[in-house]
């Protein structure tokens, strides 16, 4: 704390220092450094201070080297202001609209409460997100981005279901629950029995279904793209041929499920998915591991050839970018002792 102390009051003093030898003021020389700040018999200058704060102030240093940077390429536009004003309306409405509490909380959890210093702090992180997704995309390699062509990517589909919801109140206990889920599942596998014996999937569908958005059109989706619907559900009906149906109900959030294929497209030439492709392989690393957006913007840095000149920072900052990607690293799950 005595520290942080003495670090504020040279910070204070060093701006009424500043305004002081702008006004035509000798300036003064300690040590071969000019004296920024004089308290009663004691000197400062710009250098000392400089050495004190130099470690503690490395993510200052940072946002000031990545605003130089990333301002040039990305310039400030319609769709960052929207952006931000999205974010500073979100924050508005969790906390409410007293501008005490509001003030409060970005205080908090952005070191100021100051609006527009925290305009530009969001402004720098939006260019950040830019930059980091431009690098992520350029540095993709061509046999990933076949291989999810081949492997992720289809023609749109056409599929009708029969939804059989879990009927369970919020208050139930684990084993209503449970009660009702296997009610559901053991409907679902009647319905498929009446398939196997050769009754119409549209008329099953019409008597049985709980979805009424197309219950009474067969249970018809029409045609759509896998990414569409939830992942059990694309799950299982990319694995069917036309005219195939599941053998097993399908569970998801919405209850249980029996699909069927009715049609399918080619999928497009990997020219033209190519751009989505990159979108959904850029997604897919940044959820995977957040350390890629710390790591992405040091090499993003490391691009631009910057030179440092001062040891005691080049080490600082190494530390701190270090513990930036470390830290936000996936965590492992811990091995179970075996018995």
């Amino acid at each position: 704390m005595k520290k942080k102390r003495i670090v504020t009051a040279l910070s204070t003093l060093l701006i009424v220092s500043i305004i002081a030898t702008g006004c035509g003021k000798d300036i003064e020389v300690k040590n071969g450094s000019k004296v920024a700040v004089s308290v009663k018999k004691d000197k400062y200058t710009a250098t000392e201070y400089y050495e004190r704060i130099k470690e503690d102030n490395i993510s200052t240093l940072v946002d000031m080297i990545d605003k130089d940077l990333l301002s040039k390429k990305y310039k400030s536009n319609k769709e960052e202001k929207e952006e931000i004003d999205k974010q500073l309306e979100q924050i508005k409405s969790y906390y409410g609209a007293n501008e005490a509490t509001y003030k409060s909380i970005l205080k908090q959890y952005f070191g100021t409460d100051d609006e527009d210093v925290l305009r530009d702090k969001l402004s720098l992180e939006y260019k950040r997100k830019k930059a980091v997704e431009d690098y992520i995309e350029k540095n993709l390699k061509e046999d990933e981005i076949k291989k999810y062509y081949e492997e992720e990517v289809f023609g749109k589909v056409k599929a009708s279901h029969i939804l059989i919801t879990v009927k369970v109140s919020d208050t139930a206990t684990d084993e209503e629950k449970e009660a009702a889920d296997n009610k559901a599942k053991k409907k679902a596998e009647k319905i498929i029995k009446e398939l196997n014996e050769g009754k119409k999937f549209s008329s099953l569908a019409k008597k049985y279904s709980e979805d009424n958005s197309n219950a009474t059109n067969g249970g018809d989706l029409g045609y759509f793209e896998l990414n569409d619907m939830v992942e059990n559900f694309s799950n299982a009906l990319k694995d069917l041929k036309k005219d195939e149906y599941t053998k097993e109900p399908v569970k998801t959030e919405y209850g249980y499920h029996i699909i069927l294929k009715t049609g399918e497209k080619d999928k497009p030439t990997l020219k033209k998915a190519k751009k989505e492709i990159k979108e959904k392989l850029r997604e897919q690393k940044l959820n995977d591991d957040q350390s890629i957006f710390y790591s992405s913007l040091k090499a993003i840095r490391e691009e631009n050839k910057i030179k440092w000149n001062d040891d005691t920072l080049k080490k600082a900052y190494n530390k701190y970018v270090d513990e930036l990607i470390e830290n936000s690293k996936p965590k492992q799950e811990e091995e179970q002792p075996q018995e």
